[in-house]
């Protein structure tokens, strides 16, 4: 570090990533898989993506949490997106790529991404 700029930056950035933690039931919940199964699957570098483009974007509206297993390992990394007053929606076989595109069009314009959902895996 060498200048006080610098430190303030770092200390904004930790700020940022701690307002997307914080519990705000007014807020877009971004919740991914994070037992084995989902990080075996690679949800860190999911969780990890989604910090950084919500983080980019400066959305203070959206909390990225994490939870064990979801219970469809075959899906994973499944990424759930809570919108208040709307139906949850279930992303899955997420990927670092798909981040991007679940964030402008999920969570900035409110159109779940319907191709990257658990109902056109399945089929």
């Amino acid at each position: 570090m060498k200048s006080l700029a610098e430190l303030q930056a770092i200390r904004d950035k930790a700020r940022m990533q701690m307002q997307m933690r914080k519990d705000n039931s007014e807020a877009i919940r971004v919740v991914i898989g994070m037992a084995t199964c989902g990080i075996s699957a690679g949800a860190r570098p999911v969780l990890n993506a989604f910090v950084q483009e919500i983080e980019k974007r400066r959305l203070e509206n959206v909390v990225v949490t994490q939870t064990g297993c979801i219970g469809m390992c075959q899906f994973e990394p499944i990424v759930e997106v809570f919108v208040p007053g709307k139906d949850k929606v279930t992303y899955a076989k997420v990927t670092p790529e798909k981040v991007p595109r679940i964030v402008a069009d999920h969570l900035v314009n409110g159109n779940p991404v319907m191709e990257y959902t658990i109902g056109s895996v399945m089929k």
